[in-house]
């Protein structure tokens, strides 16, 4: 992790003792530190409830062990357990990851725990005076020792838990008997692509966890475990696209589709290789390829700016991308017996990976709205192409299922424009910049509609994953929350079931300080949702009808997983036109 700055304890600590009449008056005590001298022998459990402390100083004792409840002070940055008469260390140590400074000078260990690893924020390691041995000794006192020292320890760590729990599957409603309908599997999935992945992002996680070589197993697994019907993946390297996940997955009967972030144009090859994007995979047993789509975000901010220098600086400077492919739905999805109302039924799915800074809520907003802003496009541009009359015509026929990474939590402007259809021009995370003139242009009114100050859309969105399903899609040391989601046209489909969330307790109880983990190959989870279609009812009196569903009650099972598919026969693409700012081919 990157080093945070550390103002030790100022050693000449100054004491005041608090009157009777103060007391009186009710004067509250602030303290963070304590410390215990008097050449002490044992320390009092007591000591244990005191959870606000951030410094304690027990040095110059005669403290010949340290109880493993030492790790009942979270909260501790410094702990100086110089000068006494320790033999060993309890393991427990190593939970403390607070700790930025620990000193264990002047005592008798031969032995250090190895769980002091985990302290991976910790700036000062004081070890002189100690009977170690030699190659501990040597390691420590080589430049950057401290840090040398504590990536072997952590390395060297073994393993526990020895595997990690199923995730539970999550039934929410059953099948329509009735009606025709399509039921597939949708899994997004961001994979950590390997340049981020570092010990100075995610120092709790063992450089050899870390590897590619190592975590690829780990993502490939899975991907394939989940065996969705259509899978978005995000942070894909360049590279990697083409010699593991494409070409692992082609054997497994799908087809895919990729495109690097817009850096990609402007670096060298042998750096392009390393440029992360998109990717979609669908199987070709279920879809046929009929469009594939990039839209480049700072492309369409560039020819949308309108004049406006925020949207140049801020917005056009991101080169975030998304993708999106219009498949058509093959007749054998359907329900046994029950042909759809329609001769095509064609499907969006796009994916995204917006920007990551939490201090620019505003251009995740608006590369949210960009991107549907495309995607209507799309959409409108597909459907003039089927014949008139049929339901396929109609661009709200044509249903989407939206991946993404939005780096944006539940109560964000991003999450409230794709879940509610639009938010005010004046939302808090557009930060009261001067966006104003450019965003109409988003708008599913466009420029030259009515303004009620509002910048809205026309799709009619819903989160698979609702009701706090998932406390968290990412977890890492300093960031624990929802910012994954699959989003589908909620006229068109229904959720049936979902991969629920691995127990929190679990991660708990096995101090799982953060992602990547040995068990775990991705700071993120991968969300996995069974979704069914209901293509819409054949025109009556010019009028298209929708089929909507009810809900039933949630039941949750054992793990999800399906056979995989045989691979067969991919349909070749059709010709389609690019809208302005996305490519496609």
């Amino acid at each position: 992790m990157p080093k945070e700055k550390y103002d030790p304890p100022d050693p000449r600590r100054l004491y005041t003792i608090m009157s009777a009449e103060e007391a009186a008056n009710g004067k509250k005590s602030h303290w963070a530190e304590l410390e215990i001298s008097g050449r002490v022998r044992n320390l009092s459990s007591s000591l244990w409830t005191l959870t606000h402390l951030t410094a304690l100083h027990i040095n110059n004792n005669n403290l010949s062990r340290i109880p493993p409840d030492i790790a009942k002070l979270p909260n501790l940055v410094y702990l100086n357990l110089s000068s006494n008469k320790l033999r060993s260390l309890p393991a427990e140590l190593g939970n403390m990851v607070s700790l930025r400074e620990l000193l264990l000078n002047n005592n008798c260990l031969r032995v250090l725990p190895y769980e002091l690893g985990r302290l991976f924020r910790l700036q000062t390691l004081g070890l002189k005076g100690n009977p170690l041995s030699q190659d501990i000794l040597n390691l420590y006192q080589e430049p950057d020792g401290t840090r040398k020292l504590l990536n072997y320890m952590l390395d060297n760590l073994a393993v526990h838990p020895e595997q990690l729990p199923q995730r539970p599957w999550i039934t929410l409603k059953e099948r329509d008997q009735v009606a025709s309908s399509a039921v597939f599997t949708v899994m997004s999935y961001n994979v950590l692509c390997d340049k981020y992945a570092t010990r100075q992002l995610y120092g709790y996680c063992p450089s050899w966890a870390l590897n590619w070589e190592y975590r690829k197993k780990g993502i490939m697994e899975e991907i394939t475990n989940c065996d969705a019907d259509i899978i978005s993946l995000q942070e894909v390297e360049t590279e990697q696209y083409y010699t593991l996940f494409l070409e692992t997955l082609k054997d497994r009967g799908y087809d895919g589709y990729f495109c690097p972030k817009s850096r990609a144009k402007l670096v060298s090859e042998q750096e392009r290789k390393h440029v992360d994007g998109c990717a979609v995979f669908f199987k070709t047993e279920k879809f046929s390829l009929v469009q594939k789509h990039t839209v480049e975000f700072n492309q369409v901010a560039m020819a949308n700016s309108e004049g406006s220098e925020v949207m140049l600086n801020r917005v056009m400077t991101k080169d975030n991308i998304g993708v999106a492919v219009l498949l058509e739905v093959k007749i054998e999805l359907f329900s046994a017996g029950m042909k759809p109302t329609q001769d095509k039924q064609l499907l969006l799915v796009a994916n995204a990976h917006m920007h990551w800074d939490p201090e620019f809520s505003d251009v995740k907003l608006i590369q949210t709205m960009m991107f549907l802003s495309e995607l209507k496009s799309i959409a409108e541009r597909a459907s003039s192409s089927v014949a008139s009359g049929s339901p396929a015509s109609d661009p709200a026929s044509i249903p989407i299922v939206l991946c993404a990474d939005l780096n944006s939590l539940p109560d964000s402007g991003v999450v409230e424009y794709l879940s509610s259809g639009g938010v005010a021009e004046n939302h808090k995370d557009f930060k009261e910049l001067r966006y104003n003139e450019c965003l109409t242009n988003f708008s599913c009114n466009g420029k030259s509609g009515k303004s009620d100050g509002s910048i809205t859309h026309s799709f009619q969105l819903k989160s698979a994953y609702e009701s706090n399903l998932m406390p968290f899609t990412n977890y890492t040391y300093d960031f624990k929350g929802v910012i994954d989601y699959i989003f589908f046209t909620k006229t068109h489909m229904s959720v049936l079931g979902l991969l629920g969330p691995l127990e929190t307790q679990w991660l708990v109880d096995n101090n799982i300080t953060g992602c990547p983990h040995p068990h775990i190959p991705s700071d993120h989870f991968s969300l996995l949702a069974q979704l069914e279609l209901q293509p819409p009812l054949p025109p009556l009196n010019g009028l298209h009808l929708t089929v909507h569903s009810t809900s039933s009650e949630l039941s949750v099972g054992r793990a999800y997983g399906q056979p995989a598919s045989q691979p067969v026969r991919r349909d070749a693409s059709l010709p389609a036109t690019a809208s302005l700012g996305a490519h496609c081919s």
